[in-house]
């Protein structure tokens, strides 16, 4: 907070103090707003004069509190509890009963602002409740995540600390282009400056960001979830390539776009071309299609095509070898 910020600024970041902090006491909101406790206690009332239920309770243990009414007050979030708040819904995993989570913080603001028989069973159920997280989810660092979003919205280029599955660390200088979020992971889709090259990042494996003053363009008509996965289905260990004897509209509907690219061979074909590093899983999806199809290239893919085969007419037949 700068020396001339407006009394309504002052207010405001005292009310977010509030909220996160219930029962401060009047020398550590003044404390924390960088004024005497006389300016603390003008801007609370500032506040119940904008009919904002601020409660009090004086003595060696009071302090002030937002108090439950009718409506909602306004909810001052940190970017890391809005964030957080965005991460936890689009992903569902999430530990909304630890207050010092970014989303158990800011959920534990709106459960106190509710009205109490609201608030008493929002409370029971976030206290009670046993999620099942998506085992192979990885949430990455709120803040991490924050940075890289403003960065990619400012198009502001960004260096940094990496550390990949295997262990090996490196900093990389990068332009930052979206995060997209697929099957519980969280990716930066950015180009890389010291190969020039598209690369998709593990945020959760982002060690540090440096924010650079260095502005970039992103390119245009940009689709980052598209890229993205016609990204992640190039370069792995095993390649495919299937015919499929159906049109490439019927095809697309049902097969994921990180299996690879799909091209029409004509009018009733199409091809489908990518890689894999796990030809059982790659096999199972081919499954899927709703047409007949042969796998004219990958060996590893045909061998699982074929254990995955005899498993479906085993099950059909009911007679176990």
């Amino acid at each position: 907070m700068t020396r001339d910020a407006s009394p309504t600024a002052r207010a405001l970041l005292a009310l977010e103090l509030i909220q996160g902090s219930p029962g401060i006491t009047a020398d550590a909101l003044a404390d924390k707003l960088g004024v005497s406790a006389r300016a603390a206690r003008r801007y609370i009332a500032i506040l119940r004069e904008a009919g904002i239920p601020i409660e009090s309770v004086r003595g060696p243990y009071g302090g002030y509190r937002v108090g439950r009414g009718l409506r909602l007050p306004p909810l001052m979030f940190s970017a890391a509890e809005a964030l957080g708040l965005v991460m936890a819904v689009l992903d569902g995993h999430h530990d909304a009963g630890d207050p010092t989570d970014p989303v158990g913080s800011a959920l534990g603001k709106i459960v106190r602002a509710l009205p109490e028989p609201v608030a008493a069973q929002a409370e029971a159920v976030r206290r009670t409740t046993a999620p099942a997280p998506d085992r192979a989810a990885a949430r990455p660092d709120p803040g991490t995540t924050t940075a890289l979003v403003q960065a990619c919205s400012n198009h502001r280029r960004v260096r940094l600390g990496y550390r990949s599955e295997a262990g090996s660390e490196w900093v990389s200088e990068v332009d930052p282009w979206a995060v997209v979020v697929r099957h519980g992971r969280w990716y930066l889709l950015c180009r890389s400056h010291p190969t020039d090259a598209l690369r998709a990042y593990r945020i959760d494996r982002v060690r540090a960001v440096e924010v650079l003053h260095d502005s970039f363009s992103p390119p245009e008509h940009l689709d980052p979830v598209a890229m993205l996965e016609e990204h992640l289905a190039v370069g792995w260990e095993y390649d495919a390539e299937v015919v499929i004897d159906a049109p490439l509209d019927t095809v697309a509907r049902r097969l994921p776009r990180a299996l690879g690219q799909l091209k029409p061979l004509d009018a009733r074909t199409s091809r489908l071309v990518g890689s894999t590093s796990n030809p059982v899983w790659y096999a199972e999806q081919l499954a899927a299609i709703p047409a007949a199809y042969r796998i004219v290239r990958g060996p590893e893919l045909q061998e699982a095509a074929r254990v995955l085969g005899q498993r479906l007419l085993t099950a059909a037949t009911g007679h176990i070898r």
